[in-house]
């Protein structure tokens, strides 16, 4: 009689069918993949939920069917606990709660630099948008506020509104923030122009990726293949700082090493438009 009037209400399991896999630090954020641990069980979409250490109200961050979500504006060195659950398929009440676990990040936040005429941000300046303050066609590079790029990350740009664009267009990754320049097609940075053309070190590569345009993400992923001179009878031929470079967009990537004078432990990020109206969402 009991089993009959608890199956009339749901379930019994002994153990929820979904669980966190892997907490990842980011800037600012904290990437969260979860994965089914219930081979019976039919997920329809998941529900991913988080909370300050210190609080006991819990928040939505994600609803829907991926299996990882980068959870961001979170404090640096606070502990965050969070906690994910699924619907099944053909069902509209949530599955139980996995077992919440403990992560936070110990690194900063990407941020725009603010007071650059031309640019506006957000109140976190993860977002910037060109502003027509500045005449058109006179546009200066925005950087990041500090070298907070490191090797073995993935930096992405998410474009949400598109202005008319224009050759010296550029979204990158630079060594410095050099002020006497109106775009990151130079020495010492790599870069996409919103027309698809790649630049690394102000020379153009053949490959090409797709127009940038609203709802576009471009992502950079760096790691560190040498140390030394490219040449050692010659060190002028190539730097002794060699990166290998991934950019993506669209559904495409190019793979590309990137040559550096100088050995650097984090990079800048930067943007230059030459027209208002666009705006770009850094994380």
């Amino acid at each position: 009689m009991f089993r009959a009037h608890v199956a009339r209400h749901g379930s019994v399991a002994s153990h929820p069918p979904v669980q966190i896999e892997e907490l990842v630090e980011r800037p600012g954020g904290v990437l969260v993949r979860w994965c089914k641990v219930d081979d019976d069980f039919s997920p329809q979409d998941y529900r991913l939920q988080f909370r300050r250490s210190n609080s006991s109200q819990y928040e939505d961050a994600y609803i829907g069917k991926d299996t990882e979500f980068l959870v961001l504006h979170l404090d640096p060195h606070v502990d965050h606990l969070f906690r994910v659950c699924a619907r099944g398929e053909g069902r509209t009440e949530w599955s139980p709660w996995s077992i919440p676990q403990t992560g936070y990040t110990t690194l900063a936040p990407h941020e725009w630099c603010p007071g650059v005429d031309g640019y506006i941000l957000s109140s976190r300046k993860n977002i910037a948008m060109r502003s027509d303050s500045s005449a058109p066609g006179h546009g200066g590079v925005l950087y990041s506020n500090s070298p907070t790029y490191f090797c073995g990350q993935t930096l992405t740009f998410k474009i949400t509104a598109a202005g008319q664009t224009d050759k010296r267009d550029s979204l990158g990754v630079c060594a410095d923030s050099r002020t006497d320049t109106d775009s990151l097609q130079r020495d010492q940075a790599v870069c996409i122009s919103t027309n698809g053309a790649v630049f690394v070190n102000g020379k153009e590569m053949t490959n090409q990726l797709p127009a940038i345009t609203v709802g576009s993400s471009v992502t950079f992923d760096m790691e560190m293949v040498s140390l030394f001179p490219v040449n050692n009878n010659n060190p002028s031929d190539g730097g002794n700082f060699k990166l290998r470079v991934t950019i993506g967009s669209g559904n495409r990537e190019v793979v590309f090493d990137w040559l550096l004078d100088q050995v650097l432990d984090s990079l800048f990020f930067g943007c230059s438009f030459t027209h208002p109206g666009w705006k770009v969402l850094v994380f």
